[in-house]
């Protein structure tokens, strides 16, 4: 078959891959005076890796390449490779809230959840005393059989650092884990 003149030889186009933004790097806390511009909400869990991918409230993709052993805490900020402030959300999740009639019964439950190394955060409300933990049908279990009320909710988890941990801090602040500071009294 012949080509006339009207007839047009494909052509291969050779397009540019998409414009994509590089990954914005976040390797340390921030502790100046200057304003989040951006927030990273994120579970427990995944506070508790200090390498992760993830995205930014803004949309932004980030990773974090933080020193191992870095645990995210709620009100944290950090500092992006590109300047920006990046405000730590501990985002909410299924907990268990554990409440007991004495104060011997809730250390007795304290106790069996330490025992099994389960992360628990301690507080008090209008309610009484409370332990939180992530929810866990298993020790939701041991706990009542232990004669505790327990209860589910979603909240933001912030358990407790341990007492050999550094606890929760902001470089300079002279701040350290309370058993510490307790000892020398």
């Amino acid at each position: 078959m012949q080509a006339d003149s009207t007839t047009v030889a494909p052509v291969a186009t050779v397009s540019a891959p998409p414009a994509s933004s590089a990954l914005c790097l976040i390797e340390a806390r921030y502790s100046g005076d200057a304003p989040a511009s951006d927030h990273l909400e994120l579970d427990f869990n995944t506070r508790s890796k200090s390498r992760l991918r993830a995205r930014l409230a803004s949309g932004a993709e980030v990773g974090l390449f933080l020193p191992r052993g870095t645990i995210l805490r709620g009100g944290d900020r950090l500092l992006a490779n590109d300047g920006r402030v990046v405000a730590v959300v501990s985002a909410a999740e299924d907990l268990l809230e554990v409440r007991c009639a004495t104060a011997t019964e809730l250390a007795r439950a304290a106790f069996h959840l330490g025992n099994r190394h389960v992360a628990v955060e301690v507080g008090r409300d209008g309610g009484g005393d409370w332990l939180r933990l992530q929810a866990d049908h298993v020790l939701e279990d041991m706990l009542v059989g232990l004669g505790a009320l327990v209860s589910t909710l979603r909240a933001p988890f912030e358990p407790e650092a341990g007492a050999y941990a550094p606890g929760h801090q902001h470089p300079g602040d002279g701040s350290g884990a309370r058993i510490h500071l307790m000892a020398g009294q």
